[in-house]
């Protein structure tokens, strides 16, 4: 037996050794969160660039080795149609693999001249080494208890889509002879059938996983396609999804970003083909990506989970305390109700993939205390809670919370300035704050907890008669988080 036949075998037990129960799926008690493994989940991760399967020199192991340390549970991939050059954004980014280090699902053809050096690619045949490597992945976060979604394409740019292996320069078929802007529209039926089988190809391949979420397009419209194409053609890659799976055992949750106006052609989130609401960044404009926040605000109606699941990219597109500026987004956006949280890290690199660093710990331990804080609630019960709160607060700030009335609520509040582009700036003080909750009559006992570091920094016992009552927050710089229980 060859090396190569025993290896597929290998990957194919463990494939099968991790497929034993249904793939996630959302909570059947509370549509707002997840379920895996029978039991209920929040996804919550800071994750490289996208760039872990197809860049590799990037140790994947190590990498899910350090998510896990952290308790984190969530990473995204591209599978390949899109990366971007190296040293795109920042020295390290991922996705940006060295020429000699890309692998991608398309063999190499015996004809020269891909743009980025080597033979150009045959789209009609496939890389075994590369889906080997995607399955050891897959494999590999399942073990760790880590859920991969895979988002097929992000919307190409003038940088990227020349270097994609569905350019025509770069193929022996010659598919793909068009501009950037037209790249992921149903203008080329040519171009449009070869995307069919690159999605068709990679469900196939992955539907063994119950790790597995499958996402459409990262911004699909508002770079320079235009929602109106971007529209059908997201719509098109839908269905071929859909048909894909109606023959195969598992049935895979699909997300679709929301991109443009809401209700405009690329907002899917009450489309029944798709089971995730997905927004990027904070709050987002109206005529570019939802904002996860903003999701909460509008689509929690829709009774789908609702991602953030991509933010500015840490650290370059952060100032001030950088490492707070992403903790609040994250914790602001899990207690107002949200469903799953990437924080896009650029300390995850091919040279250091588990992002050892003092800095990183901060942030990666912030995401722990906000998963272990979620977790100390019966969340699946709770749904947002715009009552809770009534008054007490000094500006500038931003607050949710969420609740099952009478018996939990979970509060949480950060002084910070909204950044153009997507993330918060804090504003560090010395807060100390009256706060008026609204609260039906019964005994409570009320902590305050540290988002930084999950620690509780002092705790009270309420009896209550009903109607309000104020509680006076600990000093603190920058954010504090409240859990009110009954007991």
């Amino acid at each position: 037996m060859s090396k190569g036949i025993a290896f597929s075998i290998v990957l194919s037990l463990m494939a099968n050794a991790v497929a034993c129960a249904e793939p996630i799926k959302a909570h059947p008690a509370n549509p707002h969160y997840f379920m895996y493994n029978g039991e209920p989940i929040i996804l919550i991760t800071s994750a490289e660039h996208y760039g872990a399967v197809i860049n590799k020199d990037f140790d994947y192991v190590a990498y899910f080795d350090a998510l896990q340390a952290h308790g984190l549970n969530y990473t995204r991939i591209y599978p390949g149609v899109m990366f971007e050059p190296v040293g795109k954004f920042m020295p390290g980014n991922t996705l940006g693999p060295k020429p000699e280090s890309l692998i991608v699902p398309w063999a190499r053809s015996d004809t020269p001249g891909y743009r980025l050096g080597g033979n150009r690619f045959d789209l009609d045949r496939w890389d075994p080494a590369y889906f080997a490597r995607l399955k050891d992945f897959l494999t590999q976060a399942a073990q760790r208890g880590i859920v991969v979604e895979i988002c097929f394409f992000n919307s190409q740019y003038a940088d990227t889509w020349p270097l994609s292996p569905q350019y025509f320069e770069n193929n022996v078929q010659g598919i793909g002879k068009c501009d950037w802007r037209d790249a992921q529209t149903l203008k080329h039926p040519d171009l449009v059938r070869r995307q069919d089988d690159y999605v068709r190809k990679l469900t196939q391949e992955v539907n063994a996983f119950d790790n597995v979420i499958l996402e459409i397009c990262d911004e699909p419209g508002h770079i320079g396609t235009g929602f109106d194409l971007a529209g059908p053609w997201v719509s098109h890659l839908a269905d071929v999804v859909r048909d894909t799976e109606r023959n195969l055992p598992q049935k895979h949750l699909l997300g679709q970003e929301v991109d443009g106006p809401l209700g405009g052609p690329v907002d899917f989130a009450t489309d029944p083909r798709f089971s995730i609401i997905i927004g990027q960044y904070i709050w987002g404009e109206d005529q570019g990506e939802m904002g996860g926040m903003k999701g909460l605000d509008y689509k929690y109606k829709d009774n789908k989970p609702i991602e953030l699941n991509e933010t500015a990219y840490y650290p370059i597109w952060y100032k001030g305390d950088k490492v707070a500026d992403s903790r609040v987004e994250a914790w602001e956006f899990i207690v107002g109700g949200g469903a799953g949280f990437n924080q896009l890290n650029g300390l995850f690199t091919a040279q250091n993939p588990a992002g050892k660093s003092p800095e990183n710990e901060q942030m990666l331990r912030a995401l722990t205390s906000l998963k272990q804080f979620m977790h100390s609630f019966d969340f699946i019960k709770m749904a947002p809670d715009k009552d809770f709160l009534v008054s007490g607060l000094t500006s500038p700030q931003f607050h949710r919370a969420i609740s099952e009335p009478g018996k939990q609520y979970a509060l949480y509040i950060h002084h910070s300035s909204e950044k153009v582009g997507g993330a918060y700036t804090v504003v560090p003080g010395e807060y100390r704050e009256d706060l008026v909750i609204s609260l039906p009559a019964g005994h409570y006992r009320a902590e305050w907890v540290d988002p930084a570091t999950g620690s509780v920094l002092g705790s009270v016992d309420v009896v209550h008669e009903g109607s309000y009552h104020t509680l006076t927050t600990p000093t603190y710089e920058v954010d504090i988080a409240l859990r009110v229980k009954r007991i």
